[in-house]
């Protein structure tokens, strides 16, 4: 070989797409190819291949293998002669190296590829089973298998026949296959044979005509007596066919397997019979079946066996499918289920799950599943096995838009070619798209991306997934707008019955109303109307995802009515990523947040990401800045409180989305794990919140009485959950006043002002307004309602040291400055440090007093007619419970142990494990217990919008507690029995701690 020669050899080997020009010039100049080396249809053909290199080595070793000169030479003189074989065979060579090792070792199975008869265009189930007429056992089955994939891949890599077509002959094939594998199976038992009945019915892809290359075969058996046998015979007889069948479509052979046949879809799974009686099957579906089992046999279509008895399996099995989204949780059980697989997929392969992951295959196909769920039941156009008939019949019908069905045919059969080429590389079960750039070249030019194919797949790939990712979720809540909007003449829509119907399916109670507000939020022409249009299919997905989608909506228009005109809602809406979500997660939690956003629905923008401070909580500094300032402006005491109570419900707001928003989780921020987390946020907020509410207040009306001075020192002592920094929504303020004459006045004149002031803060707190009001509770004071309001510290002193009750000192161990003169404070935690932490701890008469009156609270104060087992507050292991036995340690040894003086419960908690006074599995389930029941009681609040201790009755109130602690819809029980386990065990460790001497 000349220098010249090679290097234009060479050359012209780099053009036509080989990667190793040097390795395709020695296999060229191979003796196999000696007559042929120069023919330049054979290299114009080879560099027409997905892999040029691959096809040549395939080549070279298929002509290496023909038994004899003469194969050998008709072999050549075919693949030069004829342009359809030369297209078929290398086409192959160059797509599939385990279809190239099949014709290595079954040299003369090329011959299958050289008919091209219209027949051979388009086999279906009867000439594959004519392809496997002659197996005799599980090796002969396994090569004639190969040799009728090698045609159905002939006609895929050349173009002949497209995805959809492709997918169909390989269920056909199946379907072949499955039916010789009963027929060898009946053949080695005929006695078992003649004792029953069996049908195989085909599940997922093989009976959705729509199989991949490789997949695992989902079947189930049914089975029936044949006359004179008893049933349980005849079962036991099925049940060994069935599992023969199994082994020999699945065992590995030294032609290696065909692939698994999967029964795991059948009743009761892997752990239920592999064959019943139809009947069987039927009292199954009828009473266990759970919603994703019926949308599995969407795909259920007889292939095997007995013909009668397989359609009488779906005679009496189809009219059940059709009435599961008749069933209560309908759309989140099936949602559910499709965000369960794509947890599953470990990490380091989302990006490249080509089925499971977001954007992919399945996104497409439980959409048009759920779909034809909803309105198959009245429309039997849509009950189709295959996903792409099943769309095309969901875009004629209205269900879903033209466009978008078109743009989703053409993403699910991009998606569904490249998971075909993937897994006929190697003929191996993967829904992996590869990292290897010869991989994904040799994937990007079976695709017909030859200028760049790297580049080409990627951006063609992630193209698609993107339509599907945006589309699959809209696909469902499109079509409702379009029924109200009404802008697009000539255009399928859905009718009012089927608008009907999928609102209900979504989990709407009043679908009528809800059509209503659709129509009123996308009709017209406007810009508002028109953004509104693109934003709703999303928000609707979010308001289905929550207990109460009728308020989400409802609360929507009520929004956007009162916002729609100003520029800046729509655009925060529109262009900042979580703003939308957040409203839609805010909106239809319940009726708390949708309150106090209505009052002032500006209060909109902190939902955004930008600027505006978003959800983070504020500085109790930065508040009570904000809010004394705003008193300085305002013209008298009543506006100084009226301004102050309007920054409280913005940040009461803000702190009860950011809490709804940290429960629920967002699309790109999982729900908060850590609910001590959440507790203690909404804890501090609130608590801060008050005091600078308490602050301005107190500013306000010492300024319009006095000015600047008042003539006694005053300070506010935060109590209970206020001075523990634990108050929730709902909580009122329990506060002690002391007040202290300044120099030079009297003491009945500081007085009469300190209880003014008192008198005054109380009722501007609670003056009607569209603000929600603070009730200050001062019933802890000495003496407690029959006492003065107002105490001087020396009266305090007095009262402390000559009649104070134990009680009071366990009341005092939450004492803290929240108000007011900060040196005045400071000096009553100093005279009442030595009451809650006595100097020898808590003597055994204390002990018994503080016992007998926590046994006669839970004995009086339970309400009557409340469920004891479920009292956040007074009911076994609740609140009470936890916070006394805390607090009983505190008494007894906070005075040798400084980490015990703490207004906090977890805090103190957590101090007692350090000091070896509980044991770190006895604090973990006291906390446990008090966090939960703190959750508990915030979200009775947020949801019904008025404070509770138990757990709501009405079934949307109830199944909104539960969205919020995470427990999905339908799982209600489960929330209650953890509450009660929970419960349970932390009564346990109060009756060792609280009770035991």
């Amino acid at each position: 070989m000349t220098p010249g020669r090679r290097s234009s050899t060479f050359t012209r080997l780099l053009r036509h797409g080989f990667t190793d020009p040097s390795a395709a010039e020695r296999l060229l100049d191979s003796p196999e190819l000696a007559t042929v080396r120069n023919d330049p249809v054979l290299l114009e053909a080879l560099g027409a291949t997905a892999d040029p290199d691959l096809a040549l080595h395939g080549l070279v070793r298929l002509l290496e293998a023909q038994p004899t000169p003469t194969a050998h030479r008709e072999l050549l003189d075919t693949l030069v002669a004829a342009k359809p074989l030369r297209d078929r065979l290398l086409g192959i060579l160059g797509a599939s190296t385990a279809l190239a090792d099949h014709l290595a070792r079954h040299p003369t199975d090329w011959h299958a590829l050289v008919t091209y008869e219209p027949h051979d265009l388009h086999p279906g189930v009867t000439e594959f089973e004519q392809g496997l007429a002659e197996a005799a056992d599980p090796v002969t089955l396994r090569v004639a298998y190969r040799r009728c994939l090698l045609s159905i891949a002939a006609r895929d890599v050349c173009g002949t026949t497209d995805v959809a077509e492709t997918a169909a002959e390989l269920a056909d094939l199946a379907t072949a296959t499955l039916r010789t594998a009963l027929a060898l199976a009946e053949e080695a038992a005929p006695e078992d044979a003649a004792a029953c009945r069996v049908a195989v019915i085909a599940m997922g892809k093989c009976g959705g005509h729509e199989l991949n290359y490789v997949s695992d075969v989902d079947v189930i058996f049914v089975a029936e007596p044949a006359e004179d046998t008893p049933e349980p015979q005849a079962l036991r007889s099925a049940t060994k066919l069935a599992s023969h069948l199994m082994r020999i479509c699945s065992e590995t052979t030294v032609e290696g397997s065909i692939w698994p046949v999967d029964a795991n879809l059948r009743p009761e799974g892997r752990n239920g019979p592999l064959v019943r009686t139809l009947s069987s099957h039927l009292a199954y579906y009828q009473r266990w079946a759970k919603t994703w089992e019926f949308q599995a046999l969407l795909k259920a279509r007889p292939v095997a066996g007995d013909p009668a008895l397989g359609q009488a399996y779906l005679d009496a099995l189809q009219p059940l499918v059709w009435q599961a989204a008749e069933r209560e949780n309908f759309v989140p059980d099936v949602q559910k289920m499709r965000r369960r697989v794509v947890e599953n997929i470990p990490a380091a392969e989302i990006d490249r799950e080509l089925k499971l992951g977001p954007g992919g295959l399945r996104d497409v196909e439980f959409a048009v599943q759920l779909l034809q769920l909803v309105h198959g039941r009245t429309d039997p156009a849509l009950r189709s096995g295959t996903t792409l008939d099943a769309l095309r019949a969901l875009a004629a019908g209205g269900y879903v838009g033209r466009e978008d069905a078109a743009r989703l045919n053409e993403a699910y059969r991009f998606l569904r070619l490249l998971e075909h080429r993937i897994q006929l590389y190697r003929l191996r079960r993967t829904h992996l798209v590869p990292e290897a750039e010869a991989d994904l070249r040799r994937l990007g030019r079976s695709l017909g991306l030859r200028t760049d194919p790297v580049t080409g797949l990627t951006r063609e790939w992630k193209r698609h997934t993107t339509v599907v990712r945006r589309l699959h979720e809209k696909l469902f809540y499109r079509p409702l707008l379009d029924a109200v909007a009404q802008l697009a003449p000539g255009e399928a829509r859905l009718s009012a019955e089927a608008a009907r119907e999928r609102l209900i399916a979504l989990g709407y109670a009043d679908p009528a109303a809800a059509l209503r507000h659709l129509e009123a939020l996308a009709s017209g022409v406007s810009r508002k109307a028109a953004i509104q249009r693109t934003l709703l299919p999303v928000l609707l997905g979010w308001f289905a995802d929550s207990a109460d989608p009728d308020a989400g909506l409802l609360n929507f228009r009520k929004v956007s009515d009162a916002l729609g005109k100003t520029p800046w809602y729509l655009r925060l809406l529109r262009d900042e990523g979580a703003a939308a979500e957040n409203l839609a997660r805010v909106l239809s939690a319940g009726r708390l947040a949708p309150d106090l956003l209505m009052r002032a629905p500006e209060a909109v923008a902190l939902l955004g990401d930008g600027d505006g401070g978003g959800l983070a909580p504020r500085q109790q500094a930065a508040l009570e800045q904000e809010v004394l300032a705003a008193v300085g402006r305002a013209e008298n005491a009543a506006q100084g409180v009226t301004a102050a109570r309007g920054v409280r419900r913005r940040e009461l707001f803000r702190t009860a989305a950011a809490d709804i928003v940290g429960s629920y989780g967002t699309e790109t921020h999982p729900a908060e794990a850590d609910q001590g987390a959440l507790v203690d946020r909404v804890g501090a907020a609130v608590s801060d919140l008050t005091k600078a509410t308490l602050a301005g207040t107190l500013r306000a009306v010492v300024r319009e009485g006095w000015g600047d001075t008042l003539p006694t020192r005053f300070a506010v002592i935060g109590m209970g959950r206020f001075g523990g920094h634990e108050l929730g929504y709902g909580s009122d303020a329990d506060v002690l006043f002391v007040h202290e004459p300044r120099e030079g006045v009297a003491e009945q004149e500081a007085s009469a002002a300190a209880n003014r002031v008192v008198a005054e803060m109380r009722r501007l707190l609670q003056l009607p307004s569209a603000d929600p009001p603070l009730l200050i509770d001062a019933d802890l004071r000495p003496e407690g309602k029959s006492g003065p309001l107002v105490r001087t510290l020396k009266s305090y002193e007095a009262y402390y040291r000559r009649w104070s009750l134990v009680w009071e000192s366990q009341a005092l161990l939450r004492a803290e400055p929240v108000a007011g003169d900060a040196d005045l404070g400071r000096r009553f935690i100093e005279l009442i440090d030595p009451l809650r932490y006595p100097a020898k701890g808590l003597g055994e008469d204390a002990v018994r007093e503080i016992r007998r009156l926590k046994a006669r609270m839970e004995s009086e104060r339970l309400p009557r007619g409340a469920d004891p087992k479920l009292h956040t507050k007074l009911g076994p292991g609740g609140l009470s419970d936890v916070e006394w036995t805390v607090q009983l340690l505190q008494l007894r040894h906070a005075h040798r142990e400084p980490g015990l003086r703490t207004t906090r419960t977890r805090e103190a908690l957590a101090a007692a494990r350090a000091a070896g006074l509980l044991s770190a599995e006895d604090t973990e389930i006291l906390d446990e217990a008090w966090v939960l029941a703190s959750r508990v009681r915030n979200a009775v609040m947020l949801v019904r919008g008025r404070a509770g201790d138990t757990f709501p009755t009405e079934p949307r109130e109830l199944a909104a507690v539960g969205r919020y602690l995470g427990y999905g819809a339908g799982h209600v029980g489960d929330m209650l029995d953890a509450y009660r386990r929970t419960a349970r065990r932390a009564r346990t460790v109060v009756e060792d701690l609280f009770y035991a001497d």
